[in-house]
């Protein structure tokens, strides 16, 4: 039987929706009776993913940064920085198969697919339609408020939490195909779904008054670090739920595999002319997306990581100075 290995952006809930859609539209387009694996890719110092990773039969990475591999078979990404060199990217101007696919204006990798699958192929998975909708809200950060985002009372909410903290790849993968077959609220009332969810919403309450004693607004820049604390996973919004006045955010955190800047702005700010943060952070061979985008260096680069967000959050000070 021929294999489908999907390499997704692993623990983001657009990453595994756009795995769940994906899968949908290859079995239904491409080869219905296809074996599907999943495999989770997460950004590190370097970036290149390993030859290793791909499968002997057909592959796609969705969500994630391309690569110039000959075992690629499908591509799709919607990062404003979805390439690591101009060579990358030469490789896939030149690309004739119809099957590799990059649109920075679509603000989720997912709804960018499921436009593909029915516009190219003429597929369309009507099933799927909450599943897409809520991908571009959470990607597009496009929530009415920080109380929404943070206080987790919606089911997608919910399941955004489990799928961006939790460490267990087992889980995650059977998340992905549980969204392939029912509604959110569905997928986050299964046993160990809910669970985990519970687990973890005790941590988020914490990972609230530890932010509210560790992080600080200075010229409109909020600034912190958890590299002590193994929090990379925490929700995002959290410190504009703390400080609605502010415009951007530089974080920093430490995992086993990244020391990690994350540089955002603030989603309900009414601050026009902002920075292009993808643009900020390719500056020290991080990118992202114009909005929100992160630097991955290496564990034990945690100082160098440091440097950076302080540098960045003095640039972020100084434009919001200029305007």
């Amino acid at each position: 039987m021929k294999k489908l290995r999907v390499l997704y952006h692993d623990n983001c809930f657009d990453g595994l929706a756009s795995a769940a859609v994906f899968s949908s539209f290859y079995r239904g387009r491409i080869l219905p009776g296809v074996e599907i694996e999943y495999e989770g890719l997460t950004h590190k110092a370097g970036q290149r993913i390993d030859e290793e990773l791909f499968g002997s039969d057909d592959n796609v990475i969705v969500d994630f940064k391309y690569s110039a591999s000959a075992k690629l078979t499908w591509w799709f990404d919607h990062h404003e920085s979805a390439f690591l060199s101009e060579s990358d990217e030469a490789h896939f101007r030149k690309d004739r198969s119809g099957k590799k696919f990059h649109d920075p204006n679509f603000k989720s990798c997912t709804k960018f697919i499921a436009a593909v699958a029915k516009d190219t192929f003429g597929f369309e998975d009507q099933g799927l339609s909450e599943l897409v909708h809520w991908a571009d809200v959470i990607d597009g950060a496009q929530f009415p408020n920080a109380q929404f985002a943070v206080e987790l009372k919606d089911p997608a909410m919910r399941l955004m939490t489990v799928i961006e903290a939790t460490r267990d790849r087992s889980l995650l993968h059977r998340i992905i195909r549980l969204l392939q077959a029912k509604t959110l609220e569905d997928v986050i009332n299964e046993s160990d779904v809910r669970s985990t969810f519970e687990g973890l919403y005790e941590s988020h309450l914490k990972s609230i008054d530890m932010m509210r004693d560790r992080a600080r607004c200075t010229d409109g820049v909020i600034e912190y670090d958890i590299s002590d604390r193994n929090l990379e996973g925490q929700n995002k919004f959290i410190p504009y739920y703390l400080f609605p006045q502010a415009v951007y955010s530089v974080g920093v955190s430490l995992s086993p595999v990244r020391a990690k800047v994350s540089v955002g702005s603030n989603p309900w700010t009414r601050r026009e002319h902002m920075e292009n943060l993808a643009k900020l952070c390719e500056q020290y061979g991080g990118g992202g997306h114009a909005v929100v985008a992160a630097i991955s260096f290496k564990p034990d680069a945690l100082e160098d990581a440091r440097a950076a967000a302080r540098e960045i959050a003095g640039k972020l000070q100084a434009s919001l100075k200029r305007a």
